[in-house]
């Protein structure tokens, strides 16, 4: 008897959590898989085995992502989600090929991630050292965003570090990135000194060893910190729709702004494609042209 598409889910994602995927992916790729296996099983019926799918199944499925008027981004991360199941299933042999690929990937619109101004970054971070708030670990909270906006750093990379990936001295962190894609980042004096206060404030749970712990003295969570940032973005700053992203954004292009050489800012993001740094200069021109449709006098009607 062949797998059934539920049994065949439940080894992928167990196979996702034993290669340390980050728990947002974890939870978004379960997601995205149940409501894939619930489009094939109307009441009363079961969904066709994994070996049982052909294309027209997917193009199928696609179509009901279309005419409930998801998102091009939206339909793209199910799709994702989708081929890589079918990509495990091909190599485990469950299925002879992973013929998810065969069907096309909607265009997703180019937008430019939403960045906050220098000014506006420093002035939150400062209020967050303030401690305007009166959170319970306000040193905790402040090497967050210090880490996040002084070294760039994707939310699952702050909360997977642990003490031993601080070189103290020379001020280098050891960050694991995506693909356990381990790089060197350095991080600065504002930094050096939020870490010392919180290492002195910091409170764990018996030989815990990772960086940030939430209020049972264990690992901090992905969502923990998330939760974290947005509260204090929307408390301090009034903004609701800042997250950890925008930092690592801000980060990137105010240093692009200062004249960073782009193939240093790719390392420094652990970004595998000089591409993928490159939408960041776009945020830069578009923040120059603004500038000068402002102030330069050839820009304006009859100058």
């Amino acid at each position: 008897m062949s797998e059934t598409l539920a049994g065949a889910i439940r080894r992928y994602l167990a196979d996702l959590h034993l290669k340390n995927v980050s728990p947002h992916t974890l939870r978004n790729y379960a997601s995205d898989l149940e409501q894939f296996t619930a489009y094939f099983s109307p009441p009363g019926q079961q969904p066709p085995a994994p070996a049982d799918f052909t294309v027209l199944h997917f193009r199928e499925w696609l179509g009901d992502l279309y005419r409930r008027r998801l998102s091009p981004v939206s339909i793209r991360r199910k799709l994702a989600a989708v081929r890589s199941l079918f990509q495990f299933l091909a190599k485990q042999g469950v299925v002879p090929s992973n013929i998810a690929r065969l069907v096309k990937t909607p265009k997703a619109p180019q937008r430019l991630p939403a960045v906050p101004t220098a000014e506006q970054t420093n002035d939150l971070i400062n209020a967050v050292a303030e401690d305007r708030l009166e959170r319970p670990f306000p040193e905790r909270d402040r090497l967050i965003f210090e880490l996040l906006y002084g070294c760039g750093l994707r939310i699952s990379e702050l909360v997977g570090l642990d003490l031993d990936d601080f070189d103290f001295r020379e001020q280098w962190i050891r960050v694991r990135g995506k693909g356990r894609k381990e790089r060197q980042v350095p991080y600065g004096t504002t930094a050096a000194a939020a870490l010392e206060k919180y290492l002195g404030a910091r409170s764990a749970k018996g030989d815990e060893r990772a960086l940030f712990v939430n209020r049972l003295g264990t690992r901090l969570s992905d969502r923990g910190a998330r939760g974290i940032v947005k509260l204090y973005a929307r408390l301090i700053s009034g903004d609701a729709s800042m997250h950890p992203h925008s930092l690592r954004h801000a980060f990137a292009t105010h240093l692009l702004a200062d004249g960073a050489d782009l193939r240093a800012i790719q390392e420094l993001l652990g970004h595998a494609r000089l591409a993928t740094t490159q939408k960041y200069t776009q945020v830069s021109l578009t923040d120059l042209m603004a500038v000068y449709d402002r102030a330069h006098p050839k820009a304006k009607n009859g100058g």
